[in-house]
C-alpha cells in the first residue's frame, strides 16, 4: 500500500472546475509544490479517462509537447504520465506582451483498477493529445470450493 500525503485542499480544485465546466478547459491546472524551503509552480495537463468493453483510456492532453519529452510509467498499481513542456526560444528576439502557456514539468498520477492487465500497456501521441491503451484482463473463473469444517 503506498503513503499517499493528505492534502486538505485537494477537493477545492474538482469543487471548482464543478461549479465552473465551461473554465476547467481553459485554465491550466496548476499544484503547488515544495522542496525543502523552497515552493515552486508545476501544471498539470488535463486528462480524460473512459472505458470500453475491452479497454481503459487514459488521454491526456500534452499542446506543444514533444513524445520524447514524456515518459510513461506503471508501477504497484499506478500509472504515472510525466514529462516537461520546454519553452521555445527562438532565433528571434521576441518581446512578449502577453504569455498565457504554462511551461516546466508535469506529472499525473492514476489508480488503476484490479483487471488492468499492466503488462499490455500502450500509448500513441497524436495532434497534442498522448493515449494510454490500458486492456482489461479477462476475469479468473473462480470454481466452488468445498471447506471442510473442523
Amino acid at each position: 500500500m503506498a503513503v499517499v500525503r493528505w492534502d486538505p485542499f485537494s477537493g477545492a480544485d474538482e469543487l471548482f472546475h464543478h461549479l465552473m465546466p465551461a473554465m476547467s478547459g481553459r485554465l491550466p491546472r496548476l499544484a503547488l509544490h515544495t522542496d525543502g524551503d523552497h515552493a515552486h509552480l508545476e501544471w498539470m495537463p488535463s486528462a480524460d479517462i473512459s472505458e470500453t468493453d475491452k479497454e481503459y483510456l487514459v488521454r491526456a492532453h500534452l499542446p506543444a509537447v514533444k513524445k520524447e519529452d514524456v515518459k510513461v510509467s506503471v508501477a504497484r498499481g499506478m500509472l504515472t504520465i510525466e514529462g516537461e513542456r520546454k519553452h521555445d526560444t527562438d532565433e528571434k528576439k521576441e518581446h512578449f506582451h502577453r504569455m498565457e502557456s504554462v511551461h516546466g514539468s508535469f506529472a499525473r498520477s492514476f489508480s488503476l483498477p484490479e483487471n488492468a492487465n499492466t503488462d499490455a500497456i500502450r500509448c500513441e501521441a497524436r495532434d497534442g493529445v498522448l493515449t494510454v491503451h490500458i486492456p482489461k484482463k479477462e476475469p479468473a473463473e473462480s470454481k466452488p470450493k468445498q471447506i471442510k469444517i473442523e
